[in-house]
């Protein structure tokens, strides 16, 4: 069973940055997925990042290309998401989810693909 726990939300300026942690346990293998996806009020949940942990390679959705980086510590056994040039579109509870596979796949945004998720952590970005 795959526990994970959010931290690092809170409320930013338009422009601002925040750092997302993702504190992963219960599975300290390489094929694993983590993704991170946002859900703001009355928004269907949608993908954001992921990272394949035994390999390292990362997936971005476009509306946070050049402004997001997924990245892990695997001595923490912890996925980051560093947010920077925030929006206030970016507002919206944040989460990670997590997925055992060998590899990643067009499937790596879509919320469905994953079956371990923590429980989330606000961001709150004004103008």
């Amino acid at each position: 069973q795959v526990a994970l726990v959010e931290s690092g939300g809170g409320s930013v300026q338009a422009g601002g940055s925040l750092r997302l942690s993702c504190a992963v346990s219960g599975y300290t293998g390489g094929n694993i997925i983590i993704g991170w996806f946002r859900q703001a009020p009355g928004k269907e949940r949608e993908g954001v990042a992921a990272i394949y942990r035994g390999g390292g390679s990362t997936y971005y959705a476009d509306s946070v290309k050049g402004r997001f980086i997924i990245s892990q510590d695997n001595a923490e056994n912890t996925v980051y998401l560093q947010m920077s040039s925030l929006k206030p579109e970016d507002t919206a509870m944040y989460y990670c989810a997590a997925v055992k596979a060998p590899h990643a796949g067009s499937w790596v945004h879509n919320p469905t693909s994953y079956n371990f998720w923590g429980q989330g952590t606000q961001v709150t970005v004004s103008s």
